[in-house]
């Protein structure tokens, strides 16, 4: 019987090997954990982080909350970046709630998956 975490590793690296971020189009990852929720666009073929934006001190907020504005933050520091369309990886999450918001968030500032 597998975990919940090997269940969500086995869909991440499934996921990943459909897709990859390249200069043109980088790859968004989401990370959750319990408190926070982290984004990286990161271009796979030099294996850098262009951009990051992170949760950390919006502890006054709810959850969704505080995932919609990282979405946001994240699609206005790329395009401040030059970067307009993304690939988007859910990291073996369900597209369900926090990332479902992050998504929408990110869409809704701009960027196009």
């Amino acid at each position: 019987m597998t975990t919940k975490i090997e269940r969500r590793i086995k869909i991440k690296y499934r996921v990943r090997n459909k897709i990859s971020g390249t200069a043109e189009r980088p790859r968004m990852s989401v990370f959750r954990s319990n408190k926070q929720i982290y984004v990286q666009i990161i271009n796979d073929m030099t294996g850098t982080t262009l951009v990051s934006a992170s949760s950390l001190g919006m502890e006054a907020c709810p959850k969704k909350e505080q995932a919609a504005k990282v979405g946001e933050l994240a699609a206005k520091k790329a395009l401040e970046a030059g970067i307009t369309s993304v690939v988007f990886d859910r990291n073996g999450y369900l597209y369900h709630g926090r990332v479902k918001e992050v998504a929408d968030a990110a869409r809704n500032g701009g960027l196009k998956f």
